[in-house]
């Protein structure tokens, strides 16, 4: 397998060195089109440095990671829906990264408890369209999010839409209608587990000794949050499954989303995922409208978490994950648990099961050991 490096000084003039590479490569090895365009522009992809000689950096939040501005790279092949991406950086966070991870942690981590305050007033169904319609309006706010993205890579956005959008933000709160949100919190530290898993299975690599044991310790704590579920009940049981599978979901979309931020950037990949499960969401919210006991308290609560749970902070997480690769990125989950047991024991009143805390240490532990830095 080979990856080819190239270098543009002057229109129509590249120079191309191909180096022998046995790791898993973002795209495909295909030579440059013809319609590579450069004004001045000089990028260089030597693993974690990419510049331009332009103002703009050719890695920002509102830039793609792989390109640089005036170039055109080859589409992604249809064929490549199911893979993932290492980040553009290995070495340790940079003061950007830890930025975006501390975004993500804390409003996440609150997500929870504006999911438990919305259902004081909305259905679950209403949640989750109103969510994804602000969070949509917000995104689209920024020119950015207009950026033109080729249609090969359209079946991956449905995608993402339909198992990182939709799915997920649906059963979250009718997983709350019967669990505590500190609950929602605690499993949801999983995340990283299943981010772990995923990217070894789409990256073709065999996972290292300390990831099977992170991936091991983790499922441990998962059993060890979810016992006081079972003698909660059937109906607690039946909370703690739904957000089980909900973060298996988001560890599955999290290594999707990968290649296309490194492509795209991240505005205009979550707008149109966004679009995409609002289609799918929107007919139940209605179906359900009827149920709603307004208050203001609820509303406000939602429109927060639309415009930071579901706007903003998924772009910063796309971002991220576009930086320094799914695993690494998913640290940011550490903290959820954190973030969501504080807020729900203080500010509503929740209680916690101890076995419940331990559970969630065993998994940030084991979180740790499954998403340490990517080997050189």
């Amino acid at each position: 397998m080979k990856r080819i490096n190239v270098q543009v000084s002057h229109i129509g003039e590249s120079r191309q060195k191909a180096t022998p590479d046995r790791r898993f490569h973002t795209l495909e090895t295909v030579p440059p089109s013809p319609s590579v365009r450069s004004r001045d522009a000089k990028c260089e992809t030597q693993g974690t440095k990419y510049t331009s000689s332009g103002t703009t950096p050719c890695l920002d939040i509102d830039t793609p990671s792989l390109a640089c501005k005036g170039t055109t790279l080859p589409s992604m092949r249809a064929s490549s829906i199911l893979s993932t991406a290492p980040g553009t950086r290995r070495a340790a966070f940079a003061l950007t990264d830890w930025g975006l991870l501390t975004g993500v942690a804390l409003i996440w981590g609150s997500s929870f408890l504006l999911i438990a305050i919305g259902l004081e007033g909305f259905p679950p169904t209403l949640i989750a369209s109103l969510r994804l319609a602000i969070g949509a309006v917000t995104l689209a706010l920024f020119p950015a999010s207009r950026r033109p993205v080729d249609r090969a890579d359209l079946p991956r956005i449905v995608l993402l839409g339909v198992i990182w959008m939709g799915f997920p933000m649906l059963l979250f709160p009718i997983a709350q209608q019967w669990i505590s949100s500190s609950l929602a919190g605690m499993l949801n530290g999983s995340m990283p587990i299943f981010s772990a898993i995923i990217a070894a299975f789409l990256l073709r690599r065999t996972p290292g000794r300390n990831q099977i044991m992170g991936v091991l310790l983790g499922l441990v704590g998962i059993v060890a949050i979810g016992v006081p579920g079972i003698e909660g009940g059937p109906s607690v049981l039946r909370g703690t499954l739904l957000v089980l599978v909900a973060t298996i979901s988001y560890g599955v979309s999290v290594n999707l989303a990968v290649p296309l931020q490194q492509r795209y950037g991240a505005f205009p990949v979550i707008l149109r995922a966004q679009v995409v499960a609002l289609a799918l969401v929107a007919p139940f919210g209605l179906i359900h409208a009827g149920q709603t006991r307004f208050a203001w308290g609820p509303l406000a609560a939602v429109a927060t978490l639309g415009v930071f749970g579901t706007g903003l902070a998924l772009l910063a997480m796309t971002v991220l994950a576009g930086r320094v690769g799914a695993t690494r990125a998913s640290i940011a989950i550490y903290f959820l648990p954190v973030v969501a047991i504080l807020l729900g024991v203080f500010l509503h009143g929740e209680y916690v099961a101890p076995l419940s805390i331990v559970g969630t240490a065993v998994v940030l532990i084991g979180a740790f050991l499954a998403s340490r830095a990517e080997a050189r």
